[in-house]
């Protein structure tokens, strides 16, 4: 007979061996850029990290918003320990940091409820942010990262502001901003700022666009601004803007450079400003606000860029990005009053020879003329005689 002790430790084992293991956290949402980046607002990115000691494939796994504003299908695996980076729409969202993946699709501002899905419909992780996001600053670009990839993400506890704008992507998450406790603590008296005084050189202009390129205008235009000076510029903190439609803002990111009489391009997919063929308007702005220059054009013509001269501003078919503009002479164009009025005095011009035998011909015609009109006068008294 089996003893009753023993009967007991054989179940106890038996209910351990048998318990399943909690696999929720082996891969979560580590963190979300759901504000963007300080280059533009719609560089959203999300990461994930693996919590485990293994490589996961993510193939058919999914991320979710429960409003339908988001499902993306992941491909690839992830490493152990390791991280998995999703962009929003290319890979410029964030251009020095290689994606896992690109994603289409948005996250507003006023909060998601985001799950991750393995291929069996399982909820692995869950962060349920739909009253509004747990941490993160607009303004200021911090994410909200994890504080421990094993804490829950549905409690807010879990989630911290990252310390510095822009994250960590596919980085361990920083320490934090320090947050307010229960217990107010006094502020540090604020001292008024200084009036911004810093001024920056003149000569940094823009000098070439392409509204309408012969191929796709979404991924060929381009604009190019041009440093006329003898240094090199730092144009960290510039801004570009277009003026009409759909306004877009570009801040140059920090480091830029312009080298002396240098050229800086600037594609639409970096920029995300659309210059309409209908015509608009760019103003560049330095960072204290001033604007510093503006070119206005009113319909653009396909193929052609939008040059800088010293007469001011042309269009031509030749394109020069990264070097001096090339305009041909503006008598070129057809139909334009100023061609036409040429012409016209050119044919004119044509009928009026400049050779001096012009004058001795005309007088001999002239003589000609008279001495035969003299002629049949006489002739027609001398008949008249005759007759009478």
């Amino acid at each position: 007979m089996i003893k009753r002790g023993f009967l007991f430790k054989f179940l106890f084992l038996l209910f351990v061996v048998c318990w399943p293991t909690r696999t929720f956290a082996s891969v979560v949402i580590n963190e979300i850029a759901w504000m963007g980046t300080k280059t533009s607002a719609n560089d959203e990115w999300i990461e994930l990290r693996n919590n485990s000691n293994s490589t996961i494939n993510l193939k058919n796994w999914k991320i979710i918003a429960k409003n339908k504003s988001l499902e993306i299908y992941l491909k690839e695996t992830i490493p152990s320990q390791g991280f998995y980076l999703l962009e929003r729409t290319d890979e410029s969202t964030l251009p020095d940091i290689l994606a896992n993946q690109i994603y289409k699709g948005a996250l507003t501002n006023k909060g998601e409820y985001l799950q991750l899905i393995d291929p069996k419909n399982n909820v692995i992780d869950e962060v349920d942010c739909s009253k509004g996001w747990f941490r993160g600053d607009n303004e200021t670009k911090q994410t909200m990262e994890r504080k421990n990839p094993e804490s829950s993400g549905q409690d807010p506890d879990s989630w911290q502001t990252s310390q510095d704008p822009g994250g960590t992507p596919k980085a361990k998450n920083s320490i934090g901003t320090i947050q307010s406790s229960k217990e107010p603590t006094l502020k540090p008296e604020v001292q008024p700022k200084k009036p911004y005084s810093k001024t920056y050189l003149s000569g940094i202009v823009i000098n070439e666009i392409i509204p309408s390129p012969a191929g796709e205008d979404k991924l060929e235009e381009w604009l190019e601004i041009l440093n006329k000076n003898n240094e090199e510029i730092d144009l960290s903190g510039w801004k570009i803007q277009d003026t009409k439609g759909a306004i877009t803002t570009y801040t140059f990111p920090e480091g830029t450079l312009i080298g002396p009489k240098g050229f800086l391009i600037l594609a639409r997919p970096t920029t995300k400003i659309t210059l309409n063929n209908d015509g608009d308007s760019l103003n560049l702005i330095q960072p204290n606000g001033e604007i510093t220059d503006t070119v206005t054009y009113e319909k653009a013509i396909e193929g052609e860029s939008y040059n800088r001269t010293e007469s001011g501003w042309a269009w031509s078919a030749t394109l020069t990005p990264g070097s001096t503009n090339i305009v041909a002479s503006p008598f070129k164009e057809k139909g334009t009053q100023e061609s036409q009025t040429k012409k016209e005095l050119a044919a004119v011009g044509e009928q009026f020879p400049e050779s001096s035998d012009f004058l001795y011909t005309l007088s001999i015609a002239l003589g000609l003329s008279i001495s035969s009109g003299a002629i049949i006068l006489a002739l027609k008294k001398k008949i008249r005689s005759r007759e009478s």
